[in-house]
């Protein structure tokens, strides 16, 4: 069990501010428990013949001709009324100075507020909705990110002070070679103080790491470009522009040949117009710029070279998410309990160091082998390294469903608790908007409602998933048969996954059936 979303959650549902004391319960459990009207083996069942059916579904009715890349999509900066509201400098101004606003209330209340997590603003903010709420958004609507992002915003401003609008030119270029590798490292950091660092919880721990993060996210944009560094190091640019390919909008600059030749990022346009690189489209005139609406999940199967950096990097979001829902099983507390019994009580952090740090190279392995029959099974040329990352993104709705699946009650649970610290940031007892006395409910959501959400989701993230797969076959792998015979090993893993991932979810949920 990880301490720092035990200590939120379990003062959270009893609803008793000062109790980061109390003994470890899950994490994200609810305060009830739901018992399976039929055994858990036979939902897992009939999700994995689900995913299955799906396979037969789409090899049956996508053909070669449906596999281009090419969509339906409709430009919203068309439209006045997107142009005078949502799209509106005055909005747009809006948004991203209440954004700053936010970060700044964030590190005050770190510093300035009360050391007890649960009355002040900071902890409450990131740890729950910034970090939760964040990869809903950025799926559902798209990538929000990169219009909100404070950091980015402040250099922004401070960079417009400096240079009086001429472009500064970066002070050197960023190494090809280095990929997303520095947002990989972050991240990975990310992950571990998230899930194992008991201290992120406190405000003034959490307003340092904030600060530091800050400061690195600024330099990185100084020394190799605002645009490369956020794309290459900032990890939640990263992570959150991943999740944001499953959205239904996209930035887009139809003159490509003639703004992606300025492009820093060495961006690669497909069928002359350059999609979600927000370099060019922040150079690009007016009239070559769309903001359009386009089908969900399909942002994943764009064209594109994937680096081995990448690869690693969608892996580890999959890993670290799966690893954490590992943490609330009896099957790892016992895997902890057999380490303090026989080492020392207090190795319980250095034993989830270690499970947070061999999640991604499991993962990985197991994901390369797969890759390899691919290449066997098919008989394709390419190396496994190249299907491997070819297919990469294909998993990434894997990784939104277990998201929903995980984060839900924790997200709806303790995410009520920003509701009297609105009113009272800093922990003062203020009563700034009349929000400072709600009564926490701990059963919002119950967990029955938890566990089909859970299961409709899995279900078809993993069908989603196989569809993005074949289509990604399809268009790489001319010869239909060929195409078709290398996502036997892809159906096999989906099926694998499909089935762990909904016995990590039910562990701490639902009393398992016989």
């Amino acid at each position: 069990m990880f301490a720092t979303k035990r200590k939120l959650i379990v003062a959270g549902l009893l609803a008793i501010a000062a109790s980061l004391a109390a003994q470890p319960v899950f994490a994200h459990g609810l305060g009830d428990r739901y018992d399976l009207p039929i055994p858990l083996t036979y939902f897992v069942v009939g999700a994995v013949a689900s995913v299955a059916l799906s396979f037969v579904v789409v090899g049956l009715f996508v053909q070669g001709e449906s596999a281009s890349y090419s969509y339906p999509r409709y430009n919203l900066l068309q439209q006045r009324w997107f142009s005078w509201t949502l799209g509106g400098p005055w909005f747009i101004a809006l948004i991203r100075a209440f954004s700053v606003v936010l970060l700044l209330l964030v590190v005050a209340t770190a510093f300035g507020g009360t050391n007890r997590p649960l009355e002040n603003f900071s902890p409450t903010f990131v740890l729950i909705l910034w970090w939760v709420g964040f990869g809903y958004i950025s799926a559902v609507f798209g990538n929000v990110w990169m219009f909100v992002n404070p950091w980015k915003i402040t250099y922004e401003w401070i960079e417009g002070l400096v240079s009086r609008g001429r472009r500064r030119p970066y002070l050197y270029r960023y190494p090809k070679k280095w990929g997303v590798w520095p947002a990989v490292i972050l991240f990975l950091l990310f992950a571990w103080m998230e899930n194992v660092y008991s201290g992120i919880s406190e405000p003034a721990k959490l307003g340092t790491l904030v600060i530091l993060y800050s400061f690195i996210t600024w330099l990185g944009m100084f020394i190799y470009g605002k645009h490369v560094w956020l794309k290459n190091g900032e990890a939640f640019s990263v992570l959150f522009g991943i999740f944001s390919r499953f959205s239904p909008t996209e930035v887009r600059v139809i003159d490509a040949a003639k703004t992606c030749r300025k492009c820093q990022e060495e961006c690669e346009p497909v069928d002359g117009t350059c999609v979600d690189c927000y370099a060019c489209f922040e150079r690009a005139e007016s009239e070559n710029r769309e903001f359009n609406v386009r089908p969900y999940a399909l942002g994943l199967a764009r064209p594109e070279k994937i680096s081995n950096s990448m690869l690693v990097f969608v892996v580890l979001m999959l890993a670290t998410v799966s690893f954490d829902g590992l943490g609330e099983t009896s099957a790892w507390n016992s895997v902890i309990r057999f380490f303090q019994d026989n080492v020392s009580v207090g190795i319980t952090d250095t034993v989830n160091t270690f499970g947070l740090l061999l999640a991604p190279v499991a993962f990985l392995i197991v994901y390369a082998g797969f890759s390899w029959l691919m290449r066997a099974v098919s008989g394709v040329p390419d190396s496994t390294w190249r299907l491997a990352r070819l297919f990469v993104f294909s998993l990434v709705p894997i990784a939104l469903a277990y998201h929903i699946s995980h984060y839900l009650s924790f997200l709806t649970g303790s995410g009520q608790l920003i509701i009297p610290l609105i009113s009272d940031p800093f922990g003062f007892g203020w009563d700034l908007f009349g929000t400072a006395d709600y009564r926490f409910n701990p059963f919002i959501i119950n967990a029955k409602f938890v566990w089909f959400t859970s299961i409709v989701a899995i279900v078809l993230g993993h069908i989603i998933a196989v569809y993005l797969a074949h289509l990604v076959s399809l268009r790489e792998i001319k010869n239909h048969s060929q195409a078709l015979r290398s996502q036997y090993p892809m159906l096999a893993l989906m099926v694998v996954y499909t089935a762990t991932s909904l016995w990590i979810i039910a562990q701490p949920l639902v009393g398992i059936g016989s």
